[in-house]
């Protein structure tokens, strides 16, 4: 099987169900960014990290395949049975925050990206998938979008943040602390 098709040479693509679709289309647009998000918690699982988050965040990967395969999916076509996300999922975020914060100082400022490459990849994959939440919330005004995308989404940038705050302290790299001026 070749790795080309041709079939998209004219600026068109197909969801799950066939139909065709520009690929500039919001939904295209949507699992685009979700894919580009797993690329970069891919680039995170591969620092030196602990083999725990490497393990977690292997399971964020799979959730955001099944994302992705639920937004490449016409909602009135497709008749593939296609993987689910769960409210589970969500609360292994929630859990793995909760931990996380018993380990870290108080957040009394805002944190400025930065301090390692790796604390700034996830950074990076933070604003990655908040750009990925817009998305899918503005099809979700559009189209049918299953609400717990958006809400995996919302905690997997929180866990993120979380987890760049988490190596930091592991790391012992000072937070990079935004102090306005005055």
């Amino acid at each position: 099987m070749k790795i080309y098709t041709k079939t998209g040479d004219k600026g068109l693509t197909s969801l799950i169900g066939g139909t065709r679709v520009p690929k500039y289309h919001l939904r295209i647009e949507s699992y685009g960014t979700v894919d580009e998000l797993n690329s970069y918690i891919g680039l995170i699982r591969d620092q030196d990290i602990s083999v725990h988050d490497k393990d977690i965040l292997k399971q964020i990967q799979d959730r955001l395949f099944t994302i992705g395969s639920s937004l490449a999916a016409d909602p009135e076509k497709s008749k593939m049975i296609l993987p689910d996300l769960q409210m589970a999922d969500v609360e292994l975020l929630e859990q793995e925050m909760d931990s996380m914060n018993e380990q870290l100082p108080g957040l009394r400022h805002f944190i400025l990206p930065g301090g390692s490459n790796t604390i700034s990849f996830c950074h990076i994959a933070r604003c990655i998938c908040r750009r990925a939440e817009r998305i899918t919330v503005q099809l979700a005004s559009e189209s049918i979008v299953d609400e717990k995308v958006n809400i995996y989404l919302n905690r997997l940038s929180d866990y993120l943040f979380t987890l760049g705050r988490k190596i930091a302290n592991e790391t012992n790299v000072p937070e990079n602390q935004w102090v306005p001026r005055i």
